[in-house]
Formats: structure tokens, C-alpha cells, sequence
């Protein structure tokens, strides 16, 4: 398939990446037929709607759907082109589980044929790529497959993971430079020439392992340097300093730039793929491995303090504000808010008010705890003490003069002006 006009495209995954990526394609004028385990998320993408929050997002799967650019099913077709976007979870023991990979491409196996570009976007250990292209020889044994053959290959296969902030997504789909890794040069400068169909950012070749190594190092190098920041406040609280203050001085110095504490990290990319590359390298990784344990602890730390908050006024109601991992989204993924939010509510019951604007209905970690979904105004009604765990702005835009009673566990910094105590 060399010319690329109006290609045939399968989108494996249609969550948070896949559904963006899916409209993003379609929206260039390719046929898109995105995939999805769960009838529920076929049955409301064909309808023109969506099952996530993401900016912008409806109005353009909206608009693809009803010009037959864009349907889902459970099941993949024949194209040309083949992206695969499904999770990659860590395993208890934070082992990478890349069974959602083999999968799709085992499911793209049954129907790929010559020519057909197959590309993996999902974040994956060093070598997933490698272990696709082994499936592909294996399944389809009538093709020639790069790195399994001699000549030039039936098909290429190559891996460009996403870099996408959630809340921009679609912008930076489009803006943000791409790294694709082949696994043979011809396979990435296939890639690349598909990628070029709706993406401003610069594309860059290299082989997948490079690229799978790049997607879990930048990643990682996020959460060490989070995990400074947030060692950085439990050093402040014991010696009864301000961080953000602190945080905002040090960061006038033209060489630091620290980034913002907060009650953990979430999200299925920072707080997970850094122990991808534990587990590829254990002995060479104690500060990558050291920086996830500091952020988890951090959830811990954050729960024992609001704990002591709580217990301080006893009988009187408390909001926790937000669940989500991040602000502005409602994407609870390893959210170590939802995390905290949780436990307290098992613990205080029905005295917990929960104030998460991005959601309906209370996650199941709260079944039976008494816990109860509040909007902001009730809680600032009702609530005398506030444990802020994500700087929505809805949050942020609270003023002094209906919080200044409030006793407050600030864990995101989003009011500086809050009196210690109140007034």
C-alpha cells in the first residue's frame, strides 16, 4: 500500500487513547473501524456519542460517525492499516501484563494481509514489539514477516507510542512530535508515512525497542522528579514550612524547575510504566524503583494526616474534594485520590462527602461505607472541614470568603491565601 490516499484503517481499543486516535484518523478522510471487547462502547460510538470525558471530543465523533467515517465493532476487518491502542496493566507484583497486546494482535493476525501496516501504540515494555512480529510468524506462516524472513517483508510492523496530555488530547494527538520504531527501517518509514496523514509534530525513526524504551523513560522521568516534590513536602511538614512557598522560591533560580506535590501519583502512564523498566532491569534501576515507592507511600502519608485532621473534629461532616488522577478529567485510573477519598469514607462513613464534578455515581470502592456524592455548593453549605486531593477548577474558584471557617488539608496547593486554621 504505497500511495496511502484513502486507506482502510482498525483501531484496536477504543478507551481513552483509541477513541481520539480513532476520530483524529477518521477526520483525515479514512474509512475507521474502531474496536472495542465491551458492545456497551460499540453500541454508543455508532450512536455519534462517547463514553469518556475528553475536550472536544464528542463534537468530532459525532461529526465522523455521521459522515460514515467512523464505527465500531467487537470484532476487526480486513485494511490496511492497523493500530493497536489496548491496555497494558501492571500485574500485583508490578510485573508488565501485555496478554491485552497479544491478543488484538492475534485478533489482526486472523485478518492481515499483504502490504497492511501494523502499528502498536499501547505504552509496552522494551521487546513487546519484537514478541507481535514472533505472533505474526507464528499465526501467519503464508506471509513474510519483518524480522522472521529473508527479502523484503509481506507486511511492516512498527510501534509509536502516544505522548498526550488527558485533557488535550486531541490537540496534542495532532501537535506533538511522534517517535516510530520499526522493527526494520523499512517498517518505520512505512509508519511514518501514515502518521504524516494528520500529525503536525515532527515524526522521528528509530527501531522499537528504542521507541518502547523512549515512551518508559519519559514517563519515568516524570515520576522521579514528582517524587522529589513530594518527598520534598513531608520534609517541609515536619519542620513546619511552607512547600509551596518553598517550591515557588527555589523554582526562581534560572537552572530549577520543581514540579508540584501532591496526595501520590496516578494515572495509568506515570504510575505504572516506570516499573516496566524496573522489572527489564531491576539491578540497574534502584532510583527509578526508590521514586515509585515514594510515590505510593505518599498515598499512605496523605491518609494518616487527614485521619488526624478528621479525628480533630469529631462528628462533623467532611468533603473530599476530587477523585480523579489529575485535575479537570474524569479519568480515575490509579487515582491516588480515589484512593484516599476511599479509605476514609470505609473509615468515617457516612460523615464523608465526596465532590468529584466529573462523575455521576460514586465508584464501587465505595459500596457500603455510607459515603455520599455532594456537589461543591452543599459541600461548602454543610461541611466544616475540606481535604482537597485534585485542583479541579471548580475547586480552585471557591473564594476566601467561603472557606476561611474551613479547616483544610490542602494536598494540591491550589489556595495559598487559607488560613492555617480557622479563623
Amino acid at each position: 500500500m504505497e500511495s496511502m490516499a484513502e486507506p482502510d484503517v482498525v483501531v484496536m481499543g477504543l478507551g481513552y487513547i483509541g477513541l481520539p486516535t480513532a476520530a483524529i484518523i477518521a477526520r483525515s478522510g479514512a474509512k475507521v473501524l474502531g474496536i472495542d471487547v465491551d458492545p456497551d462502547i460499540v453500541e454508543t460510538i455508532n450512536s455519534g456519542r462517547v463514553h469518556i470525558e475528553e475536550i472536544d471530543l464528542d463534537g468530532l465523533v459525532s461529526g465522523v460517525v455521521a459522515r460514515g467515517n467512523l464505527r465500531a465493532s467487537t470484532s476487526p476487518a480486513p485494511a490496511d492499516i492497523f493500530v493497536i491502542a489496548v491496555p497494558t496493566p501492571a500485574r500485583t507484583d508490578h510485573s508488565p501484563d501485555i496478554s491485552y497486546v497479544l491478543q488484538a494482535a492475534a485478533s489482526v493476525a486472523a485478518v492481515v494481509k499483504a502490504g497492511d501496516i501494523v502499528i502498536l501504540e499501547s505504552t509496552s515494555p522494551v521487546g513487546t514489539t519484537a514478541e507481535v512480529a514472533a505472533l505474526f510468524a507464528r499465526e501467519r506462516p503464508d506471509l513474510k514477516i519483518p524480522g522472521h524472513c529473508a527479502g523484503t517483508p509481506d507486511i511492516a510492523i512498527a510501534y509509536c507510542p502516544e505522548r498526550v496530555l488527558p485533557g488535550r488530547i486531541l490537540v496534542e494527538l495532532i501537535d506533538n512530535d511522534r517517535v516510530i520504531g520499526g522493527v526494520t527501517p523499512r517498517c518505520a518509514r512505512k509508519a511514518l508515512q501514515f502518521y504524516r496523514r494528520f500529525v503536525r509534530g515532527e515524526c522521528v525513526t528509530t527501531s522499537a525497542a528504542a521507541a518502547e524504551m523512549t515512551k518508559l523513560t519519559e514517563n519515568a522521568f516524570r515520576d522521579v522528579n514528582i517524587a522529589f516534590a513530594n518527598e520534598l513536602s513531608r520534609v517541609a511538614d515536619s519542620l513546619g514550612v511552607d512547600v509551596w512557598e518553598v517550591i515557588r522560591l527555589a523554582n526562581r533560580h534560572p537552572r530549577v524547575n520543581i514540579l508540584s506535590p501532591g496526595p501520590g501519583v496516578g494515572g495509568h502512564c506515570i504510575a505504572v510504566d516506570p516499573w516496566f523498566l524496573v522489572h527489564s532491569a531491576r539491578e540497574e534501576t534502584p532510583l527509578i524503583r526508590t521514586a515509585r515507592e515514594v510515590n505510593d507511600a505518599k498515598v499512605d502519608y496523605t491518609i494518616e494526616r487527614a485521619t488526624a485532621l478528621i479525628d480533630s473534629m469529631p462528628g462533623v461532616p467532611v468533603a473530599c474534594l476530587g477523585l480523579a488522577f489529575k485535575a479537570n478529567i474524569d479519568d480515575f485510573r490509579e487515582s491516588p485520590a480515589l484512593k484516599v477519598a476511599a479509605t476514609l469514607a470505609q473509615r468515617f462513613g457516612e460523615r464523608i462527602h465526596i465532590v468529584e464534578p466529573y462523575t455521576k455515581t460514586l465508584p464501587a470502592a465505595f459500596a457500603g461505607c455510607g459515603a455520599q456524592l455532594s456537589d461543591v455548593d452543599a459541600a461548602i453549605e454543610i461541611c466544616p472541614v475540606f481535604i482537597v486531593l485534585v485542583d479541579h477548577e471548580v475547586f480552585r474558584s471557591i473564594p476566601l470568603a467561603e472557606r476561611r471557617n474551613k479547616h483544610v488539608l490542602d494536598t494540591r496547593g491550589i489556595w495559598p491565601d487559607q488560613p492555617a486554621v480557622p479563623a
